[in-house]
């Protein structure tokens, strides 16, 4: 008896996260990721951090196959390169001087967060396969003049650099992973003398302020925590001279939508909050996006943002701690470069092949970067204790 062949896969395109059932898209996401998770996508979107004005138009891909849900894509059609941390600026202009032109483009990506994950999400081949051309259609429909998955992970990466239209590209963060860890001071008994004394007078620096700190999530993370942050939010992107991504409407909805992911590591004062990072947790992963403090409290950076997750990832089993994009000061305080990943369809064959060339040389220069910064990292010259 024959087999009947299976339905076909059909790639629909959405332009509103609200439009798909948050249960069928979370079927597909990763379980220790909090950013493709459907509340992080469909919140930007509600609160305007994303849409025609910002700039990031949603054309989100869904693939279903006899009438079921099999993969999904987070695509957005732009015109300008804001937001993305994998920076093409460079291609941009260098297009610009040759008369080709670079936008629109289509980002495979969650916007404003430079943390890896899947980005097409399945497991299915055929329905990667689905998806890419998928995205190739909508190109063509919007005339795009390039593709870009930003954050891919390395299977991911591999699966496109094989392909002939696109470009594979290599970067790096630092990033913490749980070796079985007993405690904070089991993980810290791997630095040297010298490191060691340095991160215990950082973890001092909160008695020395005076303050109370604790990690705050789910109902404890209640909205005028949200608005402390927003206002931390603002002062550094501010001092920094960088755009405030996310509005006031994402902290004002945030304790509807994130109460499962948001975490904060805060210090308080006589009552009233003087510093703290917001992080995002989910399954196993915790991940650091945001800091900020109140005049004086400055020292609190690297207790909030980096030595209270650690310990808080160990106490909790979790596996792995991101900090954000960039940073080299991170690397003292135990956290080592690992690679990053995105791949680029570039259009216009001519810009192709140059960008092809760049990104060569760049690769060969980030893989040095990386051995030059594994071996000035603190631990002992042997690898960090095993639990």
């Amino acid at each position: 008896m024959s087999v009947a062949p299976p339905p076909p896969i059909e790639i629909e395109v959405l332009h509103r996260m609200g439009d798909v059932s948050a249960d069928d898209w979370n079927s597909l996401v990763d379980p220790n990721d909090p950013f493709t998770d459907h509340s992080f996508l469909a919140l930007l979107e509600e609160s305007n951090c994303v849409g025609r004005q910002a700039g990031w138009v949603p054309v989100h891909l869904l693939a279903r196959q006899g009438g079921a849900l099999v993969g999904a894509a987070p695509l957005y059609l732009k015109n300008n390169s804001y937001g993305e941390y994998i920076f093409d600026w460079g291609w941009a202009q260098a297009a610009g001087q040759a008369g080709i032109p670079y936008y629109p483009k289509l980002v495979c990506a969650v916007p404003f967060t430079p943390s890896s994950g899947h980005r097409l999400l399945t497991q299915d081949p055929a329905v990667q396969t689905a998806l890419i051309n998928g995205m190739h259609g909508v190109a063509t429909a919007t005339k795009a003049h390039s593709i870009h998955l930003l954050f891919t992970t390395q299977e991911e990466h591999r699966l496109l650099s094989e392909r002939a239209e696109f470009v594979g590209r290599v970067t790096h963060q630092f990033h913490w992973d749980n070796d079985n860890y007993e405690s904070f001071d089991h993980w810290l008994s791997g630095f040297r003398s010298r490191r060691r004394k340095e991160v215990r007078r950082e973890r001092r620096a909160g008695a020395q302020l005076g303050v109370t700190q604790r990690m705050v999530r789910g109902d404890e993370l209640t909205p005028a925590i949200w608005q402390r942050l927003h206002q931390f939010y603002l002062d550094t992107t501010s001092r920094k001279n960088a755009e405030a991504y996310l509005s006031p409407e994402f902290f004002e909805l945030a304790p509807k939508w994130l109460a499962h992911s948001g975490v904060a590591f805060i210090a308080e004062h006589q009552g009233e909050i003087v510093a703290g990072a917001l992080c995002f947790q989910r399954g196993k992963h915790l991940l650091g996006r945001y800091w900020g403090c109140a005049p004086g409290y400055g020292a609190l950076h690297f207790e909030l943002c980096y030595h209270a997750p650690i310990e808080a990832a160990i106490s909790n089993g979790w596996s792995h701690f991101e900090a954000g994009a960039q940073g080299m000061h991170k690397l003292q305080r135990g956290l080592v470069p690992q690679r990053t990943w995105s791949a680029h369809c570039i259009r216009h064959p001519g810009l192709h092949d140059a960008v092809s060339r760049a990104t060569l040389e760049e690769g060969a220069h980030i893989e040095s970067e990386i051995e030059w910064l594994n071996e000035r990292t603190p631990f002992h010259r042997e690898t960090p204790p095993a639990g």
